[in-house]
Order: C-alpha cells, then structure tokens, then sequence
C-alpha cells in the first residue's frame, strides 16, 4: 500500500521508469524535467535551463522574424518587439544563473542574431558588396546593454 503513494510522487516528479527487486520499488531517475516553466536537473546543472531558454528564444525569434524583416515597420519598433517579447522569455528565471563565458556567449549569439535582422546589411564603402554588420557595429546602434548586462544587472 505504501508503495503506491511513493510510485505515483515518483511518476509526477518525472522518474522515468520503476523496477522491482526482492520486492521493493526503486526507480530511475529521469535526468531532466520541467517544473513551472523552469528546467531541473538531477545534479543541478544550470546549462541545461539555458539551453530550454534559447530554445523558446529561438522559437519567439522565429515567430516574429516576418515583423523584424518588413520595410513597413520602423527600426524603433522593432526594437520594442526585441526587448518585449525575446528578451523576456530568454531571461525568464535568470536571478538563479551563474553564467559561465560559454552561456554568455551563446546568449549574445542570439541577441546578435537578432539584431541583424532589425538592422539588416550594410554596404561596404570601398568594395560596394552588401555585408553583415560587425558585433561592434551591432553595440553602437543598439546602444543599450547587451542580454548578458541587462541579465547582470536584475541580479542586482
């Protein structure tokens, strides 16, 4: 009777499968799972959060890369849709990350990403050729705080 009451908090925690031996129930352990939008792991990892937050960034981008692109919108705007609806959903949980170079460098992947598309291509002025902007070419126009600052600063 017991055991019942143990393998069903086991199955709602995420264990993935229960085995029995000389009559006793052991589980093993689902190494990741999702509890109020938020990605546990059994040691504890912080990159695999990141890891389901970029993904649900990407997703966003993807969602509202028709918007980034159009003439019809102004750079301003697109902006606003950039700092309301990706960076949030990036950054959602983040007071409980430590980052480490590699995680602050795949969120500002995004963030770049991103903000080529708002800015589109520049001309090259000797060569004529259309180019992608440079990353400091990407600061000096969007001229606030990248993702891995603003992420620094709700920490404070």
């Amino acid at each position: 009777m017991r055991y019942d009451i143990y393998i069903y908090i086991y199955i709602s925690l995420g264990f993935k499968r229960l085995n029995k031996i000389n009559n006793e129930v052991y589980s093993s352990f689902k190494r990741v799972f999702k509890y109020l939008g938020t990605t546990l792991t059994n040691p504890n990892s912080i990159q695999e959060e990141i890891k389901s937050r970029l993904k649900s960034g990407n997703a966003c981008y993807h969602l509202v890369q028709n918007l980034l692109t159009s003439g019809l919108l102004s750079k301003n705007l697109k902006i606003k849709i950039h700092r309301t609806i990706i960076v949030p959903v990036v950054l959602y949980g983040c007071e409980t990350w430590s980052l480490i170079l590699q995680e602050g460098r795949r969120l500002r992947l995004l963030q770049n990403r991103v903000l080529r598309r708002i800015f589109g291509p520049k001309r090259d002025e000797v060569t004529g050729e259309w180019r992608k902007l440079h990353n400091e070419e990407l600061n000096d126009l969007y001229a606030t705080p990248n993702i891995v600052r603003v992420k620094k600063m709700e920490n404070n």
